[in-house]
């Protein structure tokens, strides 16, 4: 499974920045470099040194990393709700993606002006906030005008549909975001098929000037005051030296760059595994004198599921799994070597795939 991020902001958030340098980042393996699908769109590929480990027990033909798609959305002003400056595309584009990558300037620049003529985080997000939430109460306003004839003359399913959905309307008039509201089994199923804007995760990327990327500043904890019940992240990237890292064409002068800043990783490295945090994935492997592969998954799903990100006839056929704990690769270096030390499991369709477990799937078709 593919994993989709949008990137939001205002004008002079430093939006287009990160972006660019997201496009112009060296990924390390080159079966999947940053490429451009379109003008606004970009995949790269997931950092995972785990398969570093895998390459040099396996000594593969090819490594295929996971990768996630970012998309420059543009065109949001205020008014975005009703169509103004490219409201529409960009709320058609918003639609598509798994999570929100809303950045907010929190640096001051005197030499970059700001869209309102001041430095506000919890401003520039509420603009945002607002446009889709007006968005969001049109789409579920029009559902309940639908069904509420029909739950008012009895119909005790319509009737749930149009109370859970009024639940929604009196939140998202409130100036909150759908998002707030738990998300039972109940909410999902009425609210699913609307494709709520504001109900998708959200980090929040606060763009911090290079002094600040360490300890942060008073712009970086309104904003984290501002989301705190939201459930949502805030991730500090100062966009400034992304795009010098960018610029560095071999991993040792990145980190050696890295060091000087007192970093331990790139601000899209902290970017992409807050995503996994936020949407729950875990990544699993396969390996094989043909290819290592990383594979994205949901935590928490069984082994029939997963082998079907490969194929769906993995998942209709499926009989066993064979599990490796990537220790005990190391450790016995070779497969063979991990089923005679019994560090080889064979698991049925109840095993819950473990974050960096190397699998090979047994099926029938």
């Amino acid at each position: 499974m593919g994993l989709k991020c949008g990137i939001v902001g205002l004008p002079n958030v430093g939006k287009s920045t990160l972006f660019n340098a997201l496009s112009n980042a060296k990924a390390e393996a080159a079966n999947f470099p940053f490429c451009t699908i379109e003008p606004n769109v970009g995949v790269i590929t997931v950092p995972d040194e785990r398969l570093k480990i895998l390459q040099e027990l396996v000594n593969p033909q090819k490594v295929l990393p996971t990768v996630i798609e970012f998309v420059d959305i543009a065109g949001l002003v205020k008014g975005a709700s009703k169509g103004e400056g490219l409201g529409n595309k960009f709320l058609a584009n918003i639609r598509e993606v798994d999570a929100i990558v809303h950045v907010t300037r929190c640096f001051n620049d005197d030499n970059i002006v700001h869209v309102d003529g001041k430095v506000d985080p919890v401003s520039d997000k509420e603009v945002i906030d607002t446009e889709l939430q007006l968005k969001d109460l049109e789409s579920i306003e029009k559902q309940i005008q639908k069904n509420e004839r029909a739950a008012k003359s009895g119909d005790a399913k319509l009737k749930t549909l149009v109370a859970i959905l009024t639940e929604y309307k009196e939140l998202l008039e409130s100036g909150k975001n759908a998002r707030e509201l738990e998300l039972t089994e109940e909410r999902k199923e009425a609210v699913g098929p609307l494709q709520l804007l504001t109900i998708k995760p959200v980090i929040y990327v606060a763009n911090v000037e290079e002094s600040a990327i360490l300890t942060g500043n008073e712009h970086v904890e309104k904003l984290k005051a501002a989301v705190a019940n939201e459930g949502a992240m805030v991730v500090m990237v100062s966009a400034a030296i992304e795009s010098q890292i960018a610029e560095f064409e071999e991993p040792e002068e990145k980190e050696m760059f890295l060091d000087e800043y007192g970093l331990k990783e790139s601000g899209l490295d902290k970017l992409i595994r807050s995503a996994y945090e936020l949407l729950d994935l875990i990544t699993y492997f396969t390996a094989g004198v043909t290819e290592v592969r990383a594979w994205t998954i949901k935590k928490g799903w069984k082994a029939p599921q997963a082998a079907g990100v490969i194929h769906t006839d993995f998942e209709k056929g499926f009989i066993k799994a064979e599990v490796i704990k990537i220790p005990d690769y190391q450790k016995y270096k070779t497969e063979n070597g991990c089923k005679e030390a019994g560090k080889l499991s064979i698991e049925g369709k109840e095993y819950v795939v473990q974050d960096g477990d190397v699998m090979h799937f047994r099926f029938n078709v």
